[in-house]
């Protein structure tokens, strides 16, 4: 911990050391180099949101997942990505005592049947300077079904002399109808709320680290 304070107030004078308009990270996708890219589980978050009764929209999350990417920034159309979902790490905010084990029971996911949930990138079709539409093979609940991700670029860079990797970061959205992966339970009838939405919206904040930066000296081992 120590060691991460140290970093972040090296990389917060190093910025006002500079040119406020080199300041940025910025979302030139050409400065980051190409390459093989992990994710970084302590900048990612995972949520999704349902209507519950049409009186509000529930949210919920997983706090447990990994996922690599293939990046090249010169061939958008050839990146890969692949995602996958530990459903036992389902988190809700104060939920009723056994809600959470129901939802991973038989009714809902069968987290022992089916413990994960997986996206493989099948197509990337880029849609604006920094952003694309990512269709992959989503596998939830035994169910295989495509699921198209709307996901911007939020910018990156080479690598930095405390945080010598180079590092990508990308927010994305989707949506899927839980009734086609098996999970009908309580979906409404047809012109009602009065249930659990059909569909749900997912959320997804990440950063990514990769290639290390050329001549770069290797961090010292956190104590």
């Amino acid at each position: 911990m120590k060691y991460l304070a140290v970093v972040m107030i090296c990389l917060l004078l190093a910025a006002c050391d500079k040119p406020a308009e080199s300041q940025s990270a910025g979302p030139a996708a050409a400065d980051v180099p190409a390459g093989h890219y992990t994710l970084d589980k302590s900048h990612t978050s995972l949520l999704f949101r349902v209507s519950h009764i049409g009186f509000s929209t529930y949210t919920g999350s997983f706090t447990g997942f990994d996922a690599t990417l293939e990046f090249d920034p010169a061939n958008p159309a050839a990146m890969k990505f692949d995602g996958t979902v530990d459903v036992s790490t389902l988190t809700l905010s104060n939920p009723p005592a056994g809600f959470v084990a129901d939802l991973l029971g038989a009714t809902w996911f069968e987290a022992d049947k089916f413990p994960t949930i997986t996206f493989r990138s099948t197509a990337i079709e880029v849609t604006g300077a920094n952003t694309a539409n990512v269709t992959g093979d989503f596998t939830m609940h035994g169910v295989t079904r495509p699921l198209v991700l709307a996901v911007t670029f939020n910018g990156g860079y080479a690598g930095h002399p405390y945080d010598p990797n180079a590092r990508i970061g990308f927010s994305a959205t989707g949506a899927l109808k839980r009734s086609e992966f098996g999970m009908a339970y309580g979906v409404p009838e047809p012109g009602t709320t009065l249930g659990v939405g059909d569909e749900v919206q997912l959320l997804l904040e990440s950063e990514f680290s990769g290639p290390p930066l050329e001549g770069a000296a290797p961090a010292p081992e956190a104590h």
